[in-house]
Order: C-alpha cells, then structure tokens, then sequence
C-alpha cells in the first residue's frame, strides 16, 4: 500500500502553475483564463489563431478585470464571465473555498475584483492546493467547513497558498489550522508587505516559532518602500526564523514581467535581492558580500528572471 507519505511527496511534485495563462477547449469554443497581465499578448496571440479558425473565444481572468488591458483580445473574444474552477486550469491539484478579502491592499486587485466581502463557496472541490486569499480573516465556522471538508475526504493539504493575514492570525486560528497544515507537509504562508505590518509579523513569528524554519515563507513585498525599510523586513523575517519569498513590486496594469522603480531603488536592485533572498543566499552571504561579487545578469547566464518562482495563479 502506498504510504500517505508518499502520497504527499508525489502531490507535491505535481503541484506546478500555468505561469499564468491557462487555455482549453470545450466543443467549438476555447477559453482563456488569464492571471498575469503580463500574460496577455500571448493570449491575444492564441486567440487571434482560435479565431481564424472560427472557434469561439471566451476570455477572463484577474488580468482582464480592468476593462482597457482586454484591448489585445478585443477583436477576436469576448468576456462572458468566469468560467467555472478555472483555477484548476492554472493548477489540477488548485482549488478555492472563498473569494474576496476584506484587508484592502492598494497594490492587490482582489478587494477591487472579488470585493472587500467574502463570498463562501462551501461546495468547493477538495484538492491538496487551497488558494483562497485570507484564510484567517473567514468566519471561524467557515474555517472549519474547510478544514472538516479536508478530512472526510482524507485529502492532505498540501499548501494553502496564499496564506494567512497577520492582523487576523490568532493563536486559536494557530491552533485550528495546526493538525491539517502540518499533517499535510506545506508551509506556513503570510506576508510582510509593509513595515506598518511590524507588530502583527512580529507576533505571528513567535507564534510559530516551534515549527521548522523551512515551512514557514514570509512573502516579502520589497520596493514598495525605500531599500533600507525592505531589507530590514527581509532582515526581521529571516531573524525570526522563517523564510522570505520576495516579490519586487509591480503595477497591477505592467504588460512586461519588470519591476515598478520607486524610491532609491533600480531595477537591477531589484532583481538582485529577489535572487539573493528567494536563492537562500542569505543562509550563505550577506546581501552587500553576494553584490559585490555578483556579475550582470546581461552577461552571467546563471542569473535567473524576476522571481524565482511563482508559487500561485489567481483564476
């Protein structure tokens, strides 16, 4: 018999995104989720082709919310709504039990898309990837519909991807979530956006202090902020005993996979602490040491793109 172990490390093997753009089709219609805005002119380029050939096109997904980035796909789709458990297009093993989040983030288009309400979905399909946006923030009774889902149907959760919010981890949402997060082998996900986050990332990291370091990843949002306030974050994070996954900021509207410069930062700097933190350089060198020695990444083929990894897809 396969051991539930083993069962776990497979899933996790599998558990691989679309990068953003999913397509499919479904009789003489194909469909086309797409996450990332800069995904849209390939998908303009797929459904220019599914066109041609008179298939229908349907198009949606949180990079076409805002009506002006669906120009590329105008002459060839149109945009009837979402097409239903698109998320498991992006990701088989995805799935989502809440829509919504109630926090408000200006650089996050889910309060402006799904609302600042939540919208439950108690009959979401149970599947080893939970990607809703605030777990913590849900109303406890909700959150153990969920967790009680996971185990009548003996589906270990894998990851729950976007994690939980700061202000709203309690040490009773610690304690509910506890058994069904370890159990399933996944992180522990949150976020440090902005340094007005300090006290709540503080409490959250004590919190969790006695579980391992590589299972708690911190998504560190840098350039939102000046250099030095971004660095001490990622510097709190790693002090704490987690894992920082950062994220150089972007404009919800880019067309190009670039960072957005602010304040005293390049995007080659940019670039640079992405690679040094998501790397775990950290564990190694110092951010100023692994600079200094670094080669460009125009003339280092070693040196990857902007992040590392994309560990979600909205759909």
């Amino acid at each position: 018999m396969t051991s539930r172990t083993a069962i776990k490390r497979d899933l996790a093997r599998r558990n691989k995104w679309s990068g953003g753009l999913a397509h499919w089709i479904d009789g003489d219609c194909i469909y086309l989720s797409v996450a990332f805005t800069w995904r849209i002119d390939d998908a303009a380029d797929i459904a220019r082709f599914a066109a041609a050939e008179g298939r229908r096109v349907l198009a949606g997904g949180p990079a076409l919310f805002l009506r002006k980035m669906r120009a590329p796909l105008e002459p060839y789709a149109t945009f009837d709504g979402a097409a239903p458990d698109a998320i498991a297009r992006h990701n088989p093993l995805a799935t989502i039990a809440s829509r919504g989040c109630p926090v408000g983030c200006h650089f996050c288009i889910v309060p402006a898309m799904e609302g600042r309400e939540f919208t439950l979905l108690p009959d979401f399909p149970v599947r080893p990837v939970l990607s809703d946006n605030n777990l913590s923030a849900l109303p406890e009774d909700y959150q153990d519909h969920i967790i009680g889902k996971y185990d009548a149907a003996d589906v270990p959760l894998i990851d729950a991807n976007s994690g939980f919010e700061p202000m709203t981890f309690t040490p009773a949402i610690y304690q509910r979530w506890r058994r069904v997060i370890n159990s399933g082998g996944g992180p522990w996900r949150f976020a440090y956006d902005e340094t007005k986050e300090r006290s709540d990332v503080l409490r959250v990291m004590q919190m969790l202090q006695g579980e391992p370091q590589k299972r708690k990843r911190v998504y560190v949002l840098i350039g939102n902020e000046p250099f030095a306030e971004c660095m001490a974050r990622i510097g709190e994070v790693i002090a704490g005993g987690c894992e920082p996954h950062v994220q150089p900021y972007m404009k919800l509207t880019a067309t190009r996979r670039e960072p957005f410069v602010l304040h005293d930062w390049t995007a080659d700097l940019l670039r640079q602490v992405a690679r040094w933190a998501n790397r775990r350089i950290w564990k190694y060198a110092e951010f100023e040491g692994y600079r200094g020695a670094i080669r460009s990444p125009e003339t280092d083929p070693r040196q990857g793109g902007l992040f590392d990894k994309f560990e979600g897809a909205a759909a």
